[in-house]
């Protein structure tokens, strides 16, 4: 069902552990050291507010970048965000626009990761020519923005042309068909280092440990 696109990408996958609202989730990535975090702004379980965000960015090692989730947010408040470098990303979920990336970049500098729901080959070609710094793309849902937790038909991705963070279902049982068929620029994993609905360290441990691995792997295909 699913086919490789056994092209190199350009440099080699990284990881992003999104939705930490602990300071538990905190010590694990820490230890873990994935190249993002994500703090979820937008509604969700795992929605934290300003004051909740700003002292789990004071608890996180420096050298892992954080990224701002939201859903049609107004601009000013992300905005705010990005000054006070409570993020150092801004992840866009809902129906945003060109114009509204054109508006966050004449306040800032951060870089914009925009998400698209994908269910055909189409829905990928939008988002190739999506003018953000990077695209994410995720499973679709009628309703839905996105955290639901299960993987869209991959086979759909090959040819996208740009760099991309792959969402959506990643667990420590695809992660390696993810990294080493696709080449993401990145694996977006939330629900899939969870056990019960928190964050498991064990899991943040494993899942970072294996694209480690398959990182030294690509750079020898």
């Amino acid at each position: 069902m699913r086919t490789p696109d056994m092209a190199k990408a350009p440099g080699v996958t990284k990881i992003k552990i999104c939705g930490l609202t602990r300071k538990e989730d905190i010590e694990a990535v820490n230890e873990a050291r994935p190249d993002y975090i994500g703090f979820v702004f937008a509604e969700s379980k795992r929605r934290i507010d300003e004051a909740r965000a700003r002292d789990l960015k004071a608890l996180l090692d420096p050298s892992i970048k954080a990224v701002g989730v939201f859903v049609n947010e107004k601009p000013a408040n992300i905005i705010r965000l990005c000054d006070l470098d409570v993020i150092d990303l801004i992840q866009l979920h809902g129906d945003e626009d060109a114009g509204y990336v054109e508006t966050l970049r004449k306040h800032t500098s951060k870089k914009v990761i925009k998400a698209f729901r994908i269910r055909s080959r189409e829905e990928v070609m939008k988002a190739a020519s999506f003018p953000g710094d990077y695209v994410l793309l995720d499973a679709y849902q009628e309703g839905k923005y996105g955290g639901i937790g299960r993987p869209f038909d991959w086979s759909v991705i090959p040819g996208i042309g740009r760099q991309y963070f792959l969402a959506g279902g990643i667990d420590e049982n695809n992660v390696e068909e993810a990294v080493l068929q696709f080449r993401p620029y990145c694996v977006d994993v939330s629900s899939g280092v969870e056990t019960d609905g928190l964050k498991d360290p064990r899991k943040i441990m494993s899942i970072a440990g294996k694209v480690r691995r398959l990182r030294n792997c690509c750079q020898n295909i």
